[in-house]
């Protein structure tokens, strides 16, 4: 939670320059000749992926939480409904409480499709847990 703090107090000029950095980085990484485009059309690619790179960015660091929220609250016995449900619930209310937070930084704001792309990501990261631990028990169990 510390860390999606300090990237959602980041004002707005640094986050772009931020996801427009990725967006240089899977050029290079991903398109062929990337590097013999011209400075005017790599920037254009950049902004073209910024997007998809700030929602994805989003997703993973909400699946992330979701998977070390749902670590803590799971024990020995717990049912995987709760299991699911609480860890969810905590960390899809902490992904309200940062848009929230965002209100308050410089040239940001607060989206309510991000709570719900974050509460998705959530989600995930428990969903990919409870199926760990699933697989796990059935393996204890042979």
């Amino acid at each position: 939670m510390a860390v999606i703090f300090s990237f959602s107090a980041r004002p707005a000029e640094q986050s772009t320059g931020d996801s427009r950095w990725a967006g240089h980085m899977i050029g290079q990484l991903f398109v062929p000749g990337f590097g013999d485009w011209s400075d005017k059309e790599q920037e254009a690619f950049a902004e073209k992926v910024d997007y998809p790179v700030r929602k994805t960015a989003h997703a993973m660091e909400y699946a992330v939480l979701g998977l070390l929220t749902a670590g803590a609250y799971i024990r020995r016995g717990t049912s995987i409904r709760k299991g699911i449900l609480v860890p969810w619930g905590i960390a899809a209310l902490y992904a309200a409480s940062d848009e929230f937070h965002q209100l308050f930084v410089p040239g940001r704001s607060g989206q309510v499709s991000d709570v719900v792309l974050d509460s998705a990501g959530v989600l995930a990261g428990v969903l990919l847990l409870a199926g760990i631990r699933r697989a796990r028990n059935r393996v204890i169990k042979e």
